[in-house]
């Protein structure tokens, strides 16, 4: 029979109410209201390119701006994809993507490695999206990277319009994060001379 590798997590502190729940065996489907709509969207992508069912639901001190919000959604969403991974017997354990979107060309690289680590080389061409400061992407990607365990490299090779160029990163994300997290009939209980990740 076959494992189902999904979890259903949430946070709640006195800035975020947030509940993230995600099948990494799923067809694309998303429910998504964070209260920041260009996230939204770009966390459709995510579901969408990745095969992810994801429903995403966060009230955030939104009114003050978009950091708590941002920041704990990347913690809450990065400890949902630990729990749905289990004890990640017989996955690939690395991924990667070079994608383009239009202009935009981006890199992701990653390693389920259970040792986070980011290593974030984009310098986006604006400092906004609409009203989203567009730094708080890094604190997103940090905090997602260090719930999952996750040794994460982001790079922008090319990209003149901003929303391109993170539409082009979250889609890639998904690519490597699919690839990765997919199993391989080769791969006998974890990808590891250690015997765990």
């Amino acid at each position: 029979m076959k494992k189902v590798r999904e979890a259903a997590v949430t946070r709640t502190t006195k800035e975020t109410d947030i509940f993230v729940k995600i099948n990494l065996d799923g067809s694309g489907a998303s429910s998504i209201d964070t209260g920041v709509p260009f996230l939204d969207h770009m966390l459709e992508l995510f579901a969408r390119h990745g095969f992810f069912d994801l429903e995403i639901r966060a009230k955030g001190d939104i009114h003050i701006d978009y950091h708590h919000t941002m920041e704990d959604l990347g913690l809450t969403l990065g400890q949902a994809l630990l729990e749905a991974l289990g004890d990640k017997a017989g996955i690939r354990r690395y991924g990667s993507c070079i994608l383009p979107m239009d202009e935009t060309l981006a890199l992701t690289a990653l390693d389920l490695s259970g040792r986070p680590y980011l290593v974030y080389d984009l310098l986006p061409p604006s400092d906004r999206i609409k009203d989203i400061d567009t730094a708080l992407f890094k604190e997103f990607f940090q905090a997602l990277s260090v719930k999952a365990g996750m040794n994460l490299h982001i790079k922008l090779l090319a990209g003149e319009e901003v929303h391109h160029v993170f539409e082009g990163v979250f889609k890639s994300l998904a690519k490597s994060l699919d690839q990765a997290v997919s199993i391989d009939p080769r791969v006998k209980g974890v990808l590891s001379t250690k015997g765990t990740l």
